[in-house]
């Protein structure tokens, strides 16, 4: 499978779906940005596009296209909170190195 899910990031991704009222799951993605070159994008997605691949996790659909599947294989997202801060959290296997403010990563 090229990517896992916690259950408390599948559990939040289901209630923002919820809140949200529709939409098919959540769009995992990467593009490019950032001081070490690319960034991981999370979206709803309403309808597939021609090269998606879709992940069933925990009840949770995952979309990925075809350009970010060879840099998300193997990762898993997570939901963290840490005091006051939460976000979901990226484990990349292909990840050689992030940026010092963790917003992006190179392979």
């Amino acid at each position: 499978m090229a990517v896992t899910m916690t259950t408390a990031a599948a559990d939040r991704v289901r209630s923002f779906l919820t809140n949200r009222g529709k939409g098919l799951g959540l769009r995992l993605g990467i593009k490019t940005t950032g001081c070490s070159g690319l960034a991981y994008v999370l979206e709803f997605v309403d309808e597939l596009n021609e090269d998606d691949e879709l992940y069933n996790i925990d009840d949770v659909n995952i979309i990925i296209d075809g350009k970010s599947l060879v840099y998300l294989e193997g990762v898993e997202l997570d939901f963290v909170k840490e005091g006051l801060n939460e976000g979901f959290k990226f484990t990349n296997p292909n990840a050689k190195g992030e940026c010092g403010c963790g917003e992006s990563f190179n392979v």
